[in-house]
């Protein structure tokens, strides 16, 4: 009884785990983002940000300066009288003084504040720059996904036309047998499958120089026999006209980043106010008139505020409007280029939605000119030289429909990586 239980897990468990060897082109989309080398700029704009908004944080701490000077002077200031029995000793000429300063911001106008967010600003920009960059590898994704697809579908098709030729072979073979057909017409036959294995040795080269491509672009193997998931066409029915490129985000972020920056030419323009302790050993000290070494202390609140920035302001804040003005006829002109692909993509979806209605027919008429073919060559008719012709035919109808259906995939495909959706 234990076995059969046991027996019973494990059929459910292999009834509901995925197909071995089996590749999905979102798997593809999924593996090529993570594989590919660039991704790992995302944490080096991280660590950027962190370090500099720690360092924005750190201009709200205390601020240390140490200094120390000698001098020398010819000159020192004297008293202009003099007083009975006084001696009035002078300064000396050489002065020595050490400073310790430490100064505290109170207000700083909102630069630092302002610092922070344009880091932020800053970093979402280098951020939108590189999702702009990783996206580009989905189409590349959809070049070889597809191309390998209908390499699969072409192979197929070779193999059953390489046995038509066989089975062609061997009745043109009794043919000749009997009288019916010569020599030439075999080798014509057998010419046909000279050139129609040749194509599936191109047709298997090229896949294998695809799937190598793929894999690379995955960072993984992938097997000989790994079967790749054709898109249903559920999956594909959907069009949106929704535009959600990343392009779009990084135009987005690019104004952003001028809009922080214009309350930095605020900030830098506000008065700043500050706490300040000085403390010092000097010869002479505060007490000008005491010519030796002595410790002092000076402390107070600074308030400063500078009026130059205020000649450029204006002109700052224009060049940073006519930078977003830039920003927005890229955009315009991203948008406009976009909708104009969207035009020719939906143009051809349709396109192959209307060959594709005829495909079956074309095939179904093909198929019966050939088996007419057959019967005429067998009743000597017609040449095998035109069987031939037929059977190519039928052939190259078969090789439509297929390319047909992987073309409207990817042209699907195509659209929804133009509009990311």
């Amino acid at each position: 009884m234990k076995k059969v239980a046991f027996l019973l897990t494990i059929i459910i468990s292999s009834a509901f785990s995925p197909i071995y060897g089996q590749l999905s082109i979102n798997d593809c989309y999924k593996k090529a983002q993570a594989n590919y080398p660039l991704v790992k700029q995302y944490g080096l704009i991280e660590q950027s940000k962190a370090y500099s908004l720690s360092n924005a944080d750190k201009g709200y701490l205390p601020q240390f300066a140490l200094s120390a000077k000698a001098s020398y002077q010819s000159e020192v200031t004297k008293l202009p009288i003099t007083l009975p029995n006084v001696v009035i000793k002078g300064l000396n000429k050489d002065q020595y003084q050490s400073v310790l300063e430490v100064n505290q911001s109170v207000w700083d106008g909102g630069v630092i504040q302002n610092q922070k967010k344009i880091t932020e600003a800053s970093s979402t920009v280098e951020k939108q720059k590189l999702d702009v960059d990783m996206y580009v590898i989905n189409d590349r994704i959809n070049q070889l996904f597809f191309g390998i697809l209908l390499l699969d579908e072409q192979i197929k098709q070779n193999v059953l036309l390489q046995d038509e030729l066989k089975r062609n072979y061997g009745q043109i073979s009794s043919y000749v047998a009997n009288g019916i057909a010569n020599q030439a017409d075999l080798d014509a036959v057998k010419v046909n499958q000279l050139n129609t294995a040749q194509r599936k040795v191109e047709l298997e080269a090229t896949r294998k120089a695809y799937r190598e491509m793929l894999a690379a672009m995955i960072g993984e193997p992938i097997k000989e026999d790994t079967y790749l998931a054709k898109p249903s066409a559920a999956e594909s029915a959907s069009l949106s006209e929704t535009i959600n490129r990343p392009e779009l985000q990084l135009f987005d972020a690019q104004n952003n980043l001028y809009e922080t920056q214009k309350g930095m030419i605020n900030s830098k323009n506000m008065p700043k106010l500050g706490l300040f302790v000085q403390g010092g050993y000097s010869n002479p000290g505060l007490n000008m008139l005491k010519s030796e070494f002595s410790p002092y202390y000076v402390a107070g609140a600074r308030l400063s505020w500078n009026f130059g920035g205020l000649y450029t302001k204006k002109n700052e804040k224009k060049l940073l409007e006519n930078s977003q003005q830039n920003i927005a006829i890229q955009k315009e002109t991203f948008m406009f280029n976009t909708n104009l692909k969207m035009t020719q993509q939906n143009n051809e979806i349709e396109k192959m939605k209307q060959l594709m209605r005829d495909d079956d027919e074309i095939i179904r008429l093909r198929t019966n000119i050939k088996k007419s073919a057959e019967v005429k060559v067998e009743h000597g008719t017609l040449s095998v030289t035109e069987l031939l012709r037929e059977i190519n035919s039928e052939d190259q109808a078969k090789q439509n429909k297929v390319l047909h259906e992987i073309q409207l995939l990817m042209s699907i495909y195509n659209y929804k990586n133009t509009t990311n959706n």
